[in-house]
């Protein structure tokens, strides 16, 4: 089975990564043959992620290299598209896929609808609110990270809707040899794009460390975020595909703050999944999947309001048992539930399905 492959990024980018592009060489030992274009290169989002900045004019040139990809999509017997074809582009062409019966899957770990319905941009608005939508209800299979992408698959009119959680590879993480009895550290691993969660918690974190010293170990965040940490031990860390496995194992406890948004309820809890992969035990906003997670596995702990993060925390300080049992259980429901072990044989049976 042939299948073309169009993701948002190579494997810098997370979603492209860990949705789509970890499993393939696995699943080309099954007999499927994949051929992989990025819409975007690593220039790009290097670009974005140090400078926030989208260069209109190498936008062009990425979208019409997309464009002449497209005219060979007769040649495989599938196309498995992360979010869109194109940003901020009607769905023309992923209608034009479905009426020339070329099927397609389209995969969605973000609420990323909410960049074209909640925009502020009037003309955005006018054009592209539903553009998600139409994207969902013109494909053969909507692939969701959590329940709320997949309700909204489910009002766009989508008819095949699968629900497939992010993963790691808990091979290439090993779980901590014993709990720390010093200084502890609390870490936090993400983009420049999402640092923003950890300063908004600054106040309470600066309690906690009024109670309890510990460090603060960043990974992915960008050395600014230090004049909004000024007094607390902060270590910040370069995010890399080969050394994160390893940062993440230094860490006791892993956290992950968020406000309770719509964007947010549409995210995988990806960090969540990483840390307890290496056995450290976590402590999560209550928003959207991640309390299904923390609930389901018993890893950690969840924080209702923004100000109990401080209480939570040094409660988990202050219980290296407690740290202990909820790295056991987050380190075994990774194995069972969020690895790709566990899920390979679910992608495996969705793909097979368009043999028929």
């Amino acid at each position: 089975m042939k299948v073309l492959v169009l993701t948002k990024y190579p494997r810098m980018g997370a979603s492209s990564r860990l949705r789509t592009l970890q499993f393939l060489p696995l699943l080309e030992t099954s007999g499927f043959e994949f051929t992989v274009q990025s819409l975007f290169d690593n220039t790009y989002l290097e670009n974005l992620y140090n400078n926030g900045n989208r260069f209109k004019l190498a936008s062009a040139r990425y979208y019409f290299k997309r464009f002449l990809t497209l005219l060979t999509v007769k040649q495989y017997d599938l196309i498995w598209i992360e979010k869109e074809l194109f940003p901020y582009f009607p769905a023309f062409f992923e209608k034009m896929l479905a009426t020339i019966g070329v099927r397609y899957i389209v995969d969605y770990d973000d609420a990323i609808f909410h960049n074209y319905d909640f925009s502020k941009n009037k003309l955005v608005q006018l054009f592209l609110k539903k553009k998600i939508d139409k994207v969902m209800k013109y494909s053969s299979c909507v692939m969701a990270g959590n329940n709320y992408l997949a309700t909204r698959a489910k009002s766009s009119g989508a008819k095949n809707i699968k629900l497939r959680p992010t993963v790691v590879d808990h091979l290439k993480y090993k779980t901590k040899e014993n709990v720390s009895k010093d200084l502890l550290t609390i870490g936090w691993i993400g983009s420049p794009t999402t640092q923003k969660y950890i300063t908004e918690i600054a106040p309470m974190l600066y309690e906690v460390n009024r109670q309890c010293s510990f460090r603060l170990l960043l990974v992915g965040a960008t050395n600014a975020i230090k004049k909004d940490l000024q007094g607390l031990e902060v270590d910040i860390y370069p995010w890399d595909e080969n050394t994160e496995a390893d940062l993440i194992r230094l860490m006791d406890i892993g956290i992950m703050p968020l406000h309770d948004g719509p964007w947010e309820k549409g995210k995988c809890g990806y960090k969540l999944i990483q840390y307890m992969a290496s056995g450290v035990p976590v402590i999560a906003s209550d928003v959207g999947v991640n309390r299904e997670i923390i609930e389901n596995s018993k890893s950690g702990l969840l924080v209702k309001e923004q100000s109990d993060w401080s209480s939570t925390i040094v409660k988990l300080i202050n219980s290296p048992n407690l740290r202990a049992q909820f790295g056991e259980a987050g380190r075994d429901a990774v194995e069972q539930n969020y690895s790709i072990q566990s899920q390979l044989p679910k992608i495996n049976k969705i793909l097979n399905s368009f043999l028929v």
